[in-house]
């Protein structure tokens, strides 16, 4: 029974997370947003969490995810954050445009001069209460 729903988290997450052929976050380096410059991560530097892969810029990097995988993890499975408050719809994001907020990696979209972090930083309390109760709701 453990090893379905261990099996049934990972589909779920695959399913749901910000994915291109598994890999996370354009391949950009999900450490690297915490020295407040995203930077794209290396082949070589890969790692595969839970099935998704993560790429990093270092080996240094790659050590700091592995020893704590969930500090690093994009927040709302790595969709815009502004579109989970609003909406609660999986929108896709520039990989730049970021925000830290309580320790987690925030994204959010930004095409044809529409930044969604603008609107998300007018109403950041409200949006994150909502973006929290929307993602809870899909990943069940």
């Amino acid at each position: 029974m453990a090893t379905a729903l261990h099996a049934q988290t990972e589909a779920s997450r695959i399913k749901n997370f910000n994915v291109k052929n598994s890999l996370a976050l354009e391949g950009y380096d999900p450490v690297s947003y915490y020295t407040g410059r995203p930077v794209k991560g290396k082949a070589e530097f890969s790692f595969v969490y839970k099935k998704i892969t993560y790429r990093f810029g270092s080996q240094a990097n790659l050590d700091k995810f592995k020893a704590s995988p969930g500090k690093y993890e994009p927040a709302y499975g790595g969709w815009c954050a502004y579109a989970m408050g609003e909406t609660g719809e999986k929108v896709k994001v520039d990989p730049e445009t970021f925000k830290i907020l309580d320790g987690r990696l925030l994204l959010f979209y930004n095409f044809r001069g529409n930044d969604t972090l603008n609107d998300w930083n007018k109403n950041e309390k409200g949006l994150k209460v909502k973006a929290d109760q929307n993602w809870k709701k899909i990943v069940q």
